[in-house]
Order: C-alpha cells, then structure tokens, then sequence
C-alpha cells in the first residue's frame, strides 16, 4: 500500500516529460472542452427544444439545471474516485459515461427523455472534468502549472466559442439532436488515447471517506434543488424552504465529520483557511453564477428578442465567448509571472463592467452593433478569470491535494451555475416573459443587470486573495 500511495510522487525519466505533458493538456483540454460545450449548445438549442418538444420555462432550464445539478453534487466524488482508484481510470470511466449519454440524449423523444440522458451526462462530467486539472497539475511543477492551464482554459474557452456558431449550424442545418451526437465520435477516438497517454497517478488516501461522500452528495442536491425549482414553485414555498434546510443541516454534518468523524478525510478543512484556495473558491462560484444565467438570457436573447436564427445569434455571439481561447492562455501565463489575484480582479470586474453595459443597452429595435463593445469587455474579463482562479486552487494546496481542490472547485461552479440560472430565470419572469420581442428584452435587461452584481461581488472577493500562492 504504501508504494501505491507513492505513485504520484514519482518523477518520470526527463524523456517521458514533454510528450506525456502535451498528452496531457491535449486530452484534459478535449475533455474539458467537452463538458462546457454541451452547456452552450443546448443552451442556443432551447428555443428549437421549445419548439419541437412544446417545452415549457421549467423544461427549458432542467435541460441545463439536470446536468449542472447532478455535475454539482457529484464532482467531489468524481475527483475522490480518481484520487483511490486511479485518475487515468476514473477520467477514462466518466468519459465513456459521457460519450453514452450523449447518445441516449439524442435519441430523446421527449423532454423527460432528454433530462433524464442530461442526468447521467453529468455524472459522467462530474468525474471527467475535476480530472482534467488535476492531471494537468500533476503533470507539472508550480512554476509552469499557470501557462499550462491557460492553455487548458483556452481549448475550454474553444467550446465555449464554438458552441453557439456550432450549435446554430446544426440546430438550423440538421436538427437538435446532432449537437448530442457529435460528441459520440469525439470521445470515442479520445478513450483509446486516454488510456495509453496518460500517466496514472493517485492521491495520498488510501481508502475512500464513503460518509463524507454520501453527506456532501445530499447536502448539494438540496442547496441545488432549491433554485432549480424557486422559479416554478417560488422561493417562499415549502419545497424549497425544506429542500434549503436539507443542504444546510447535510452541508454542516459534512463539516463535522470531516473535522472530527472521518479518518481520511476527503476534504481536509485546514485548506479553507487558506487565503488563496477559499477566495478563488467563492470568486468560482460568483464567477459562475453571473456567466451561466447571462448565457441562458443571451442565448435567447439574439434569436427571440433581435429575431436572428439559430446560426446568425451564434456567429454574433462570438465577440463574447470567443476571447477565452486567445486571452486565457496568455493570463494564465503572465499569472506564473505577478500572481493570480490581479487577473482574478480585474477579469471579475471587466466581466461586471461588460454585462452592465449590455443591460444598459437592451431596448426594443436596438441594433448588434451596440452589443459588440459589451460582449466583447466581458468575454476579456471571463478569459482572464478562468485560467487565475483555476490555478490559485490548485497551487494553494499541496499536489497531493490538487485532486480534491480540483473537486471542490468545479462542485462550487456548477452550484454557483445552477443558482445563476434560476435567479436569472426569475428576474426575466418579473419583469418579462416570452409574449413578444419587447416582453423578452425587458426581462432579459433586467436579469443581465443581476449577473453584472454578481461578477461585480466576485470581484470583491477577489481582492482579498493573496498575491502570490
């Protein structure tokens, strides 16, 4: 045992660094660029999912919330399982499960369908993409982690991009099922590679904290539950009253166990006193909340609200979520160089400052050429955010740790992105709605301005962060 829990300590012979390392940051990316793509396709796929399935608001969100829900409450597990069983296993496990998802979700027949296959999409995220950095980390000293995950962030920042130029040929060309059955080639050809490329490596655990695991799960499926539902039930309602008090009561059970129950806990709460991993946490969070519930408007907003098809409102939309693949590179390298917190900062606030001026713009028959200035300020600040935040996580804890910052890092994402498009789905719906143009842009005006507090809060939190890891 005690040789195994030595795996990843090893150092590879220098002729095995360079090519294992462009592995590396080749697959991870593909795999991150996998999960975040199916976020922005269906996302400029909802007004063709509504209109083919006769999907109602609340189906419309549960076809992103499924999949952000269950990604949530199981990515800790994910990267608890990769850190016991193997990280090269578990990522070539959740890929596969990704891969199959993806087929049953394009061959759905109805919105149950396809939530249900969105469900298990995201199980298989939750251990695929808290993998990805925890690969790259292991894979490389401090010192060269930050352009390394740039680069990371920039092959994520490609789906990002591509997602809604790719989704709108296909939504409009083919149809909506075949954003789903791209990814099927793509992770087959990925598995064989994975399997062989990678390096294995393991955490310092040697048994896994089943408790913990089962705590944590529960008490993030209620604080997720709640504002996956206020929108329909209300946030006042005993649902999600009840389902609020869950998650907190399990959340604090978690924290106690792993104080005080737990012999190898799987998150060792001494990291939370750490400057730099508990503020790149929450700035994660915010950073999410304000991206996802801006996507969910936006995505709608230039097809339902400006009247552009599918592809046209992709294409346009690229001056937006094009900028991580040439800016996160870049960030993340000058990050190495004078610290995260500056980019942390000053993405968070770019991002605030972008969304307010987009809100600020929104009025009937306004024209794209006054979103462009907008877009583009908030996609600069979204591009440096990724990479910093990423690799203050990771180089705040020790590397044998890296697998469970990198678990609690994407768990608080996917949260902050659940509750983002709930809190922005209510604000549309107060002050909007889908009954005309005007409606629409009224209601997406008002949630964007939502999304712009809660980049401009993260930026907040941001600077308080350390310099320097």
């Amino acid at each position: 045992m005690t040789e195994t829990l030595k795996a990843p300590l090893r150092t590879p012979p220098p002729a095995e660094h360079a090519p294992r390392r462009v592995w590396t940051v080749a697959l991870a990316g593909l795999g991150a660029l996998l999960c975040s793509l199916d976020v922005v396709v269906v996302a400029t796929a909802l007004p063709a999912l509504r209109a083919d399935f006769g999907a109602s608001l609340s189906q419309l969100e549960w076809t992103i919330n499924a999949y952000n829900l269950v990604f949530a409450c199981l990515t800790l597990t994910g990267a608890a399982l990769g850190d016991r069983f193997g990280r090269r296993r578990m990522y070539v496990v959740g890929l596969a499960v990704f891969t199959l998802a993806s087929a049953a979700a394009a061959l759905a027949q109805g919105p149950g369908q396809l939530i249900g296959a969105r469900v298990i999409q995201g199980a298989g995220a939750a251990v695929l993409l808290p993998l990805t950095l925890t690969l790259i980390s292991e894979a490389f000293p401090a010192e060269k982690r930050g352009v390394a995950i740039g680069m990371w962030g920039g092959v994520t920042g490609l789906g990002v991009a591509a997602g809604p130029v790719l989704g709108g040929a296909v939504t409009e060309g083919l149809s909506w099922q075949w954003i789903f059955w791209l990814n099927v080639p793509i992770g087959l050809a990925m598995l064989p590679l994975a399997a062989t490329k990678l390096r294995e490596s393991y955490g310092t655990r040697p048994q896994l904290d089943l408790i913990g695991l089962a705590l944590a799960a529960l008490g993030l499926t209620g604080l997720a539950w709640a504002p996956v539902r206020a929108p329909e039930v209300g946030w006042g309602s005993a649902e999600v009253l009840a389902a609020l008090a869950v998650g907190v009561v399990f959340v604090a059970a978690f924290l106690g166990w792993e104080r005080k129950g737990a012999r190898y806990p799987m998150l060792p709460l001494s990291h939370f006193r750490r400057r730099g991993f508990s503020t790149a946490n929450a700035s994660a969070f915010l950073l999410f909340a304000s991206l996802l519930g801006a996507l969910f408007m936006i995505t709608q907003l230039f097809q339902l609200g400006l009247g552009y098809s599918p592809l046209e409102a992709g294409v346009r939309i690229l001056v937006w979520n094009a900028t991580p693949l040439l800016i996160a590179p870049i960030a993340g390298a000058l990050a190495d160089r004078f610290g995260n917190r500056p980019f942390m900062l000053g993405g968070l606030l770019l991002q605030a400052t972008g969304l307010a001026l987009l809100a600020g713009q929104l009025e009937p028959g306004v024209g794209y050429g006054s979103l462009v200035l907008p877009l583009i300020v908030a996609g600069v600040g979204i591009s440096m955010v990724f990479p910093s935040v990423a690799n203050a996580v990771t180089s705040s804890v020790p590397l044998g740790d890296a697998g469970v910052a990198a678990g609690v890092n994407n768990a608080l994402r996917e949260l902050g992105g659940v509750f983002g498009v709930a809190i922005a789905a209510a604000v549309f719906t107060t002050y909007g709605g889908y009954g005309s143009p005007e409606a629409f842009i009224d209601g997406a005006g008002a949630a964007l301005w939502v999304s712009a507090g809660a980049a401009a809060v993260g930026a907040a939190v941001a600077a308080f962060a350390p310099r320097r890891a």
